[in-house]
């Protein structure tokens, strides 16, 4: 599908997000992976306040070629328990600091019926 063909090219060249819980916007630092969001919260890591398990959120997506909005997408959250391999990576984005994170949510993108604003989606 071209949306989700969009959005894993935005997001895979985006260092941060903004991502709404319980209608408060905040730009997180993410990484995203095999057609999810990975965030880690926590301990001397960012806190996200009202993100937890089962709830919903949405994550704004902006376009890497113009930086304009491109799309707002909701997501389910899920704690997880990440494997070696997300770890490692979520390691590597973060310079290879030690892990100071508590919590990895993992936010699975709902693209169905979704629309863009961005002229990359056609809006």
């Amino acid at each position: 599908m071209e949306i989700t063909r969009l959005l894993d090219n935005a997001l895979r060249k985006a260092a941060a997000v903004w991502i709404t819980v319980d209608g408060r916007p905040r730009l997180v630092w993410a990484l995203w992976r095999d057609g999810a969001l990975w965030v880690a919260v926590g301990g001397g890591e960012q806190q996200v306040p009202g993100l937890r398990d089962g709830v919903t959120c949405t994550i704004t997506v902006r376009s890497p070629t113009t930086h304009s909005h491109l799309a707002d997408v909701p997501a389910a959250v899920r704690l997880v328990q990440p494997e070696k391999d997300v770890t490692d990576a979520l390691r590597a984005a973060r310079l290879n600091a030690e892990p100071a994170w508590t919590e990895v949510y993992r936010l699975d993108p709902d693209t169905q019926g979704l629309h863009g604003h961005g002229a990359e989606l056609g809006g």
